[in-house]
């Protein structure tokens, strides 16, 4: 088992999301891990893609909650549309060029390579395309598609963790409310299956597809 301590000690830490709550739904627990293992002591930038004005304002108050106590934190939201984001291809391409020179991240977490959502299979393309000697984990966001693959990279947690992370994300994107996929019984429960496949103690665990890992 590793612990999520990386090489610095003051590491930076980059979450890309296409949309509004896929970092949450991603990898909302591993957040509140990082927190308490860190100490907090560590740098954030947390950009979303595909946005506008209602759901903007829902990222804020939930990236506000996950990253209460975060030193250093900053929450970029972009303002693209959604579903539409490789008709964009060519800007914001350009814009994880300049990005790469603004803030350089010791681990980046981003989407799943074989998402079939178009936006985050885009979001992953570029990040790979960008970052070219960085510790990348890809996170899964279950739905409809069933396109959820063999992980190979866990955080074990706590249920208290699983709780929380599911109380920010209920308590913030209420534009969500009363689609089949948005419930806590289906964030629970892939958390639960991943918690078995680790054999720990945590009964529960978020998932990474960690294509390239040097140590």
């Amino acid at each position: 088992m590793l612990s999520l301590r990386v090489a610095n000690e003051h590491p930076n830490v980059l979450f890309l999301g296409a949309h509004c709550d896929d970092i949450e739904i991603g990898c909302g627990a591993t957040i509140l891990k990082l927190k308490k293992e860190l100490r907090a002591d560590f740098s954030v930038k947390w950009i979303v893609f595909a946005s506008n004005s209602i759901r903007a304002n829902e990222t804020k108050k939930s990236s506000s909650a996950f990253l209460d106590g975060v030193k250093s934190k900053e929450v970029v939201i972009l303002g693209h549309r959604d579903g539409f984001l490789q008709a964009k291809w060519e800007k914001i391409k350009e814009w994880f060029e300049e990005e790469k020179s603004r803030f350089d991240p010791d681990m980046i977490f981003t989407h799943y390579r074989y998402d079939l959502h178009q936006d985050h299979r885009l979001i992953n393309e570029l990040t790979w395309n960008t970052y070219r000697n960085h510790l990348i984990l890809e996170y899964e966001i279950p739905k409809y598609d069933g396109d959820l693959g063999p992980p190979n990279f866990y955080v074990p947690v706590g249920e208290e963790i699983v709780d929380e992370k599911s109380r920010i994300i209920f308590e913030s994107f209420h534009s969500q409310d009363g689609k089949a996929w948005f419930t806590p019984d289906a964030i629970k429960g892939l958390m639960r299956v991943r918690g078995l496949e680790t054999n720990q103690p945590e009964r529960f665990a978020e998932a990474f597809y960690a294509r390239k890992v040097v140590f």
